[in-house]
């Protein structure tokens, strides 16, 4: 936790950007009534009933420290996805920086093994070490940033019935394109000191002899 927290000190440096990687699910939903033709004052309308037509995955790179992000829609989060998703941010998003700075979660997914089994070895080797890894604690991925974009994402654009996968990129891409012209950045104010105040009770008890 703490490692994580005082990455998240770190003045910006755009040579080595600061990225909080994650990802959700979403149920893809539609609506074989059809819905009712929206009027001035009305809200949107539409039959209870619904058929699903199954998920889609999105991940979620956001550059909290100077209000970026970007989101992926695919059909679903392996091994390979995660690692795809690797080679993007090393070699196209961030082709010209040093090194990225990854903070993520401890899914059995989010690790440089992901890279060996999507790619050769000496690939695999080379874009792990393009990455700077950081993980947030088991039961702590709340200290992940990306997982706010995440709900803010859902509360702003995908929490609502979307009936495919086509759509859902769409509207999360137009979403996408909003945020970043606002430049929305994340204001953390967690910090180590207030960790070792607050979550004390984590803490292992020192032994002095």
């Amino acid at each position: 936790m703490e490692d994580v927290l005082a990455v998240y000190e770190r003045p910006y440096d755009p040579k080595r950007p600061l990225v909080c990687v994650d990802e959700t699910s979403k149920t893809l939903h539609d609506t074989p009534r059809g819905t009712i033709p929206i009027e001035a004052g009305q809200p949107p309308r539409e039959d209870y009933e619904y058929e699903r037509k199954g998920t889609a995955n999105i991940f979620m790179a956001v550059e909290p420290l100077i209000g970026k992000r970007k989101a992926f829609v695919t059909d679903q989060r392996t091994n390979q996805d995660f690692a795809e998703l690797l080679r993007y941010m090393s070699d196209e998003e961030y082709a010209d920086t040093e090194k990225i700075v990854l903070v993520t979660d401890n899914l059995n997914t989010h690790s440089p093994a992901c890279l060996y089994e999507r790619f050769e070895p000496a690939e695999a080797r080379r874009l792990a070490q393009r990455f700077e890894w950081h993980y947030t604690p088991e039961h702590g991925s709340w200290l992940n940033m990306a997982e706010i974009e995440l709900s803010i994402l859902s509360r702003q654009c995908t929490n609502r019935r979307i009936p495919d996968k086509q759509t859902l990129a769409k509207e999360v891409a137009a979403w996408e394109r909003d945020r970043n012209n606002l430049k929305v950045q994340i204001n953390w104010q967690f910090k180590p000191d207030n960790a070792r105040i607050k979550l004390k009770r984590l803490y292992p008890v020192a032994t002095v002899k």
